[in-house]
């Protein structure tokens, strides 16, 4: 049932790269450490954004290091974070998601690394005069379905997590009952053993006399 779970999940957050940046949604197994690594220029305004979405308490550890291996951001155990920065040095940066102190619990993480603005579409803004109506609207409308693609990544994601936890209830609540059931049977039969053995006992103390 494990196995089906993260193949849904990971159906539904699909790889995805992107021209300025990486977004993506991986596995990040107990005891395991995963890193990526992106190159970007100075003064290009960057965000990191990252989500557990299942397993676990929902949490993992976070870390930003700089070309010359400072930290720039840290997070402890955390389930959701995000972090704007501007780079003062052209340079790879790496970004790492621990799991190494979870003995047992698997994670799917979403992560979007942003490196500079989103590109125009193409045609707009390569020339010096103002754009006509119909560049703005579509101007306009690209940025819309940007912002569309984004709700949708998040809602999916709060999908995938409510789903995930719903599915473990659900499993809880099954053990639970076929616990109660087998239960409510050993006791069954205990009580028929019990009333057996005394009407036995009758039966042979008044063979008896």
């Amino acid at each position: 049932m494990e196995g089906g779970v993260w193949r849904r999940v990971l159906l539904v957050l699909t790889w995805l790269y992107l021209a300025a940046g990486v977004e993506l949604t991986f596995e990040l197994p107990d005891n395991a450490k995963e890193c990526f690594y992106e190159e970007i220029q100075k003064g290009t305004e960057s965000t990191l954004e990252f989500q557990v979405v299942t397993g676990g308490h929902y949490d993992v550890d976070v870390v930003l290091e700089g070309p010359a291996r400072q930290i720039l951001y840290r997070e402890i155990k955390q389930q959701y974070g995000q972090f704007q920065f501007t780079p003062d040095v052209t340079g790879t940066y790496q970004v790492c998601f621990s799991n190494e102190f979870s003995t047992f619990s698997h994670k799917l993480v979403y992560m979007d690394f942003q490196v500079g603005d989103e590109p125009q579409l193409p045609g707009v803004g390569e020339h010096y005069t103002a754009m006509t109506q119909m560049e703005s609207s579509s101007q306009k409308i690209h940025e819309d379905l940007n912002s569309v693609i984004d709700y949708q990544t998040h809602h999916r994601l709060r999908e995938a997590q409510s789903r995930k936890r719903a599915e473990d209830m659900n499993e809880r609540v099954l053990f639970w009952a076929v616990g109660e059931t087998l239960g409510i049977l050993v006791i069954t039969v205990g009580q028929v053993m019990v009333l057996k053995n005394f009407f036995a006992d009758k039966k042979t103390n008044q063979a008896s006399y």
